[in-house]
């Protein structure tokens, strides 16, 4: 049985709070570190000598080729390597490749072993300050598992845009989406709030909303926003809109739906879910739950638009 076979559906782990994990690790050595990545990101693991790789020239170094998998043409990224942790022929020979979904982008990472799926709540994940101290930082957030291991969850979309930056938010796109659109005075004189743990979509949000001119504020997660805007009481009148991931650590984007639809002070508040997990499934949860809007972060130039049509 394969260690993904035993995913359960995302909507019945959202209303707990919830997410399912996938512990692997990049190589054979004792010490080598767990790290996790979330299921419904993966789609299956395969054994890498069972696979010919295909060079891609002047292709960046950690793209180390493609392979064919039922008709896809599946790019490759050296996962270990960005890590700092180069592996031998043989282990290259005895590794296995995670084929991934981000954003509606197949790609796969080269891992070592598959270890297990566990399921955590998004209270047990933290973000340590360490890991926010730079912009260049390679994890987002840790937990741990059964034993008191520690399982790091890896900046995976900086990992991409780092190789494949064409997979990626193009923000010159967001001022040709605005050029023949009204934008309300309600979003020009007010303040978006965004929750947002990953670093690189931080920097794109703070872009597109610059370049928009429109003022914004970012949050590292969904407890932070939630806190924020219970603090106001009454006085939300100045938020024309939220946007939501939903993978963030102490609260998910589901759970920050659920909270400020459930508070009068705030359930008029406009809620839109910017993810990369962008399945039907997510998709729907989101709009059961209250969202007014769901995008995925590769068309995150779209989100100004998105804002102002769930305004209207």
């Amino acid at each position: 049985m394969s260690v993904l076979d035993n995913v359960d559906a995302a909507t019945n782990l959202a209303k707990n709070n919830e997410l399912q994990l996938l512990v692997f690790r990049v190589s054979e050595s004792e010490d080598s570190a767990y790290y996790a990545i979330n299921v419904f990101k993966t789609r299956e693991v395969v054994e890498s000598k069972n696979h010919y790789m295909t060079q891609i020239p002047s292709a960046h170094p950690l793209l180390v080729g493609t392979i064919l998998l039922r008709n896809l043409q599946i790019p490759i990224l050296n996962l270990p390597s960005w890590l700092g942790i180069e592996l031998s022929k043989d282990e290259v020979q005895r590794s296995n490749i995670l084929i991934c979904d981000f954003n509606g982008v197949i790609i796969g990472l080269r891992i070592m072993s598959a270890f297990r799926v566990m399921k955590k709540n998004w209270n047990e994940m933290h973000a340590p300050d360490a890991y926010r101290l730079k912009d260049d930082g390679l994890v987002m957030n840790d937990t741990r598992l059964e034993d008191g291991s520690l399982c790091l969850v890896l900046d995976y979309e900086k990992f991409l845009s780092d190789v494949i930056p064409q997979a990626m938010v193009n923000i010159e796109e967001n001022s040709l989406n605005l050029k023949d659109m009204s934008i309300p005075q309600r979003l020009k004189n007010g303040t978006v709030l965004i929750a947002e743990d990953s670093k690189t979509a931080q920097r794109a949000l703070t872009q597109i909303f610059k370049h928009a001119k429109i003022d914004m504020l970012m949050f590292d997660n969904g407890k932070k926003l939630v806190d924020y805007v219970e603090s106001l009481g009454e006085n939300t009148e100045n938020i024309p809109a939220i946007v939501t991931d939903i993978e963030m650590p102490e609260m998910s984007g589901f759970t920050v739906i659920q909270t400020l639809k459930a508070n009068p002070l705030s359930k008029d508040i406009p809620i839109i879910v910017n993810s990369s997990m962008t399945g039907d499934n997510n998709k729907r949860e989101a709009e059961v739950l209250g969202a007014d809007g769901f995008i995925d972060k590769t068309k995150s130039n779209d989100i100004i638009p998105l804002i102002i049509s769930v305004m209207n």
